[in-house]
């Protein structure tokens, strides 16, 4: 099994989210990327997806808010990233979730899901079913 990394702001949105999904019960193991510098840098061991919202009112710059990028600035990071998920708002209109397109394509990696705001119970339902075996699929894959 790999981990789940993700980002939420002082909103809590995307961390409520997480919450939802009960990760521990398959296995995964959970880790938060601190909001403030003075809480410390996360660095991670194991393979893992990304959940990160979506910032920027609808503009492709500023959309991946600057703690995540500052996370996959670091190369032992960014080289253990398997797959994102996005958090958006519906608002920023085409720019809906396209954190998660811009962190797919520049660490080439799959962009799995797309949700909005909290996600819905059917978006915790899916993402939760989707990780797992998004997980077992990777565990069959040989180094």
């Amino acid at each position: 099994m790999g981990d789940l990394v993700y980002f939420s702001s002082v909103s809590d949105n995307t961390h409520r989210f997480v919450q939802r999904l009960h990760l521990g019960d398959l296995g995964i193991g959970v880790h938060r990327i601190p909001l403030r510098p003075a809480d410390g840098f996360l660095t991670v061991e194991e393979p893992y997806v990304l959940v990160v919202p979506t910032y920027g009112g609808g503009n492709e710059g500023g959309a991946v808010p600057r703690q995540v990028v500052k996370f996959l600035n670091d190369p032992h990071n960014r080289s253990l990233i398997r797959g994102v998920i996005a958090a958006g708002n519906t608002n920023f209109g085409e720019a809906y979730c396209i954190a998660g397109d811009i962190i797919s394509a520049k660490c080439a990696v799959p962009y799995l899901y797309a949700f909005e705001l909290l996600g819905t119970a059917e978006d915790v339902t899916r993402v939760r079913d989707g990780l797992g075996r998004f997980w077992q699929r990777q565990s069959r894959i040989p180094a």
